[in-house]
């Protein structure tokens, strides 16, 4: 069955969580005995209502303040999909929080509060998306029943929301008037916006097309692992292990492995349960080689004639995780794929107004939760990519040497003349 990863955003309040603990109750994902602990709990808090939140607001701070602090995960599956959901925080100091959250989704569910609007939140969460690469997009204006489902009300954000995502790099947005709280169209169409006649949400979640959203065509093996078990009946095996990031291995393949540029052919995949035929993205394999090479861990398999760039001058989008600034000539270590560097911050070209999506020429560091275009040069050649075109070879994160605290995301914009 198919998995589809989506993550949840907008502002404060708009009802992310809400949203995720109605979709896990229409859907049956719930146990009696957790809706009627939430039932009362919301009896004991004063509420006239069932607070679905807390069904993914798990730490003590959240439930007490009402808020999302840390990104929550919860599955549930339809008879057509299986999902994986991220609900991300919506305060501005969590930004860091929802660009974990989103970074490996295939969706993203923007949310606004009918009355409320389009938030700073809201097109800040909207550019993360498109920076993330997070190829569909469904902006849920949420609260429907505090504006009488008002089709005027719809209309007008959704046309303010249109002409802000026409500057973002979206593939596909969609629009769906939505009550959280009461259920209106999100699993059954509401017959108080009989003026809505496009698909529920949790239906267009079922029938969204992610197929080609993987890229299928690029060969990238990242090695991760050398096994060597040396028992009696193994002791000649050697396969290096790994996660496919993109394209498909085949044995018989022709591949390159670098950095050292040797050439050779794959003699057989492995996976847990026996052989394979091909191996595909995101499958975890054992590779094999006809050859005896020089391979270990950081090394990566390509294709001879399709390979990444090779570089030591990396040109990216950053965003900032830590209350320590970035700034120019700053040395941080670099974790990308299976491979591990340090960098030098060369240059900080500007930082990004995520309001405006103007540039800050002037700006001289990047704060927590900043967005920013910054040159890095490396200890040791990377294998990138551009991110736009592989997720996995064209991200990495940056790592503070003295506190090992991940202070920051990158997205590969490609490489930069030396």
């Amino acid at each position: 069955m198919e998995l589809l990863r989506f993550a949840t955003a907008g502002s404060v309040d708009d009802g992310k969580s809400t949203l995720i603990g109605r979709l896990l109750v229409e859907t049956k994902q719930i146990f009696e005995d957790q809706l009627e602990a939430v039932e009362r709990t919301s009896r004991d808090r004063g509420f006239d209502y069932t607070n679905l939140a807390l069904l993914t607001d798990g730490l003590r701070a959240e439930r007490e303040q009402g808020i999302t602090i840390d990104v929550a995960y919860r599955y549930f599956a339809t008879p057509r999909r299986k999902f994986i959901i991220a609900d991300t925080p919506g305060h501005i100091q969590y930004t860091r929080n929802m660009v974990t959250g989103a970074s490996t989704a295939d969706l993203a569910l923007v949310l606004v509060d009918a009355r409320k609007g389009v938030l700073e939140q809201s097109r800040r969460h909207a550019v993360i998306a498109s920076l993330l690469q997070v190829r569909h997009l469904v902006l849920c204006v949420n609260k429907m029943d505090l504006v009488d489902f008002d089709e005027q009300r719809f209309d007008e954000i959704c046309a303010e929301f249109s002409d802000f995502a026409a500057k973002l790099d979206i593939d596909d947005l969609m629009f769906v008037p939505i009550s959280a709280l009461h259920g209106d169209n999100v699993v059954a169409h509401s017959p108080a916006t009989g003026w809505y006649e496009g698909p529920t949400l949790l239906h267009h979640l079922e029938h969204v097309y992610i197929g080609s959203d993987r890229n299928l065509i690029d060969a990238r093996f990242p090695v991760q692992y050398v096994i060597r078990p040396m028992s009696h009946e193994h002791h000649d095996y050697r396969g290096y292990a790994g996660q496919v990031a993109s394209g498909i291995l085949r044995p018989g393949d022709e591949v390159m492995v670098l950095p050292s540029g040797f050439t050779t052919t794959i003699a057989s995949i492995d996976r847990f349960g026996g052989p394979v035929e091909e191996a595909l993205p995101p499958m975890s394999v054992s590779v094999r080689l006809s050859d005896d090479l020089d391979i270990s861990r950081g090394d990566l398999l390509c294709r001879p004639n399709n390979a990444p760039t090779v570089t030591q001058d990396v040109d990216a989008m950053v965003c900032w995780f830590s209350e320590r600034p970035l700034r120019q000539g700053a040395v941080y270590a670099v974790k990308h794929t299976t491979r591990s560097a340090r960098a030098r911050v060369q240059e900080l070209h500007y930082r990004l107004d995520v309001n405006t999506l103007h540039r800050d020429d002037d700006h001289q560091a990047l704060a927590m939760n900043d967005i920013g275009r910054v040159t890095l040069r490396c200890t040791v050649p990377l294998f990138i990519d551009e991110y736009r075109r592989n997720r996995v070879t064209g991200s990495f994160i940056l790592i503070d040497e003295s506190t090992f605290e991940t202070v920051g995301g990158g997205m590969v914009l490609g490489a930069t003349a030396p």
